[in-house]
């Protein structure tokens, strides 16, 4: 940056006081409709099955700010009160069909360590320019594939309706063969004990296996209610619809908040916690419908400045502190597909990369070395 900017030179405190009446009239005028509108596509399937996408695609859209709220309550932002943030967080993941309490855990390490890409390699879990010239042609391959923006929609479905069920069945799993292992080990080994030190690597605590325990029951079994009263067929297939649309959008989001040319990609060394924030997320400029189903969410530069911002006062700060935001990036909607080419990290350079730059890169300095002149000695 041209000039040092300190964090003390932004002002956030005003802005991190939660608004509990705003908060729950948010919660509200999400959920309500939510529900409202899937009532109304109950109505309207057994008329014409053409009517159903744009409801979908509404609700999806609906389902996106669950998760931003949802996402406040994990910073403990929306509400005043802890527990209220926890309660209200935990019906939102039930909507999203994601356990909250673990994900909160790990968006705070992101934010504790963004822009530090030896120690957070973002939402693709890339790796660096070294790692990728060490692999096979088919593994590079691979991993251009499994990064492609299109794969936000099969990944963003495992990430939402898979993932959790199978992180508390391989959780479990885990468990009873301990379980029986000490038991043939020693047979008076008390149930308690094994089950209180038992090391899980799905889980880090306690809570978040309750968490993920009850978040799993509430889905689930709110499934198999909904299939009795609306239809197998018609609930699965509306509600996987709902669940891969509204996922894919909120990966997309958080992608270009992060990674695009030239964003903060620092090594460990002299990482700079306020530079990750100013220069490692973008602001991004959405249209005003779509700020408000994001929860404003696109403010991500004041986000990361302080997580304890609820998002209805987001963009107040952002005015607020305009002049010191130069160095942020702005992007639109149409810049996504741009961004999704930097999936490779240079470690050399702290800085994102895309494959092709780096493979052109890589055969510029082969032709280098190849025409080098030969020195010969002569005798």
């Amino acid at each position: 940056m041209e000039t040092q900017i300190k964090k003390s030179d932004f002002v956030l405190t005003p802005y991190m006081k939660s608004n509990d009446i705003w908060a729950t009239y948010q919660v509200l005028n999400t959920v309500v409709p939510y529900i409202l509108l899937w009532v109304l596509a109950v109505k309207v399937a057994p008329i014409s099955i053409l009517l159903l996408p744009p409801i979908i695609v509404l609700m999806a859209l609906f389902s996106v700010r669950c998760f931003s709220l949802m996402h406040d309550c994990g910073h403990y932002s929306l509400f005043s009160s802890k527990k209220v943030n926890r309660c209200v967080g935990f019906v939102l993941g039930v909507i999203n069909a994601i356990p909250p309490y673990a994900w909160a855990r790990d968006h705070a390490y992101h934010h504790k360590t963004n822009g530090d890409w030896e120690r957070y390699r973002g939402v693709a879990d890339f790796i660096s320019t070294d790692e990728f010239s060490q692999l096979s042609l088919a593994d590079r391959q691979s991993y251009e594939l499994l990064r492609h923006p299109l794969m936000a929609i099969p990944g963003g479905f495992f990430y939402l309706a898979i993932q959790p069920r199978l992180t508390l069945v391989l959780g479990i799993y885990d468990l009873m063969k301990e379980l029986f292992t000490c038991i043939k080990r020693d047979a008076g080994a008390g149930l308690s004990k094994i089950v209180a030190n038992h090391q899980s690597k799905h889980w880090q605590t306690a809570a978040e296996f309750w968490d993920l325990l009850l978040n799993n029951i509430c889905v689930l079994g709110g499934a198999i209610i909904l299939c009795h009263f609306l239809g197998a067929g018609f609930f699965v297939s509306v509600y996987s619809l709902l669940l891969t649309l509204s996922a894919a959008i909120f990966i997309y989001v958080f992608f270009i908040q992060h990674i695009f040319e030239g964003t903060y990609a620092h090594k460990t060394a002299d990482w700079d916690y306020l530079l990750g924030a100013i220069e490692g997320s973008s602001y991004l400029e959405l249209p005003t419908i779509l700020k408000w189903f994001t929860a404003d969410i696109g403010y991500h530069n004041i986000h990361h400045l302080s997580e304890r911002i609820p998002n209805y006062h987001l963009e107040a700060c952002h005015n607020e502190n305009i002049h010191l935001l130069s160095n942020v990036k702005t992007l639109r909607i149409a810049d996504m597909l741009d961004c999704a080419k930097f999936i490779l990290w240079d470690a050399a350079t702290d800085r994102l990369v895309s494959v092709a730059s780096f493979e052109q890169a890589a055969i510029k300095t082969e032709q280098e070395y190849q025409l080098q002149p030969i020195a010969v000695e002569i005798k």
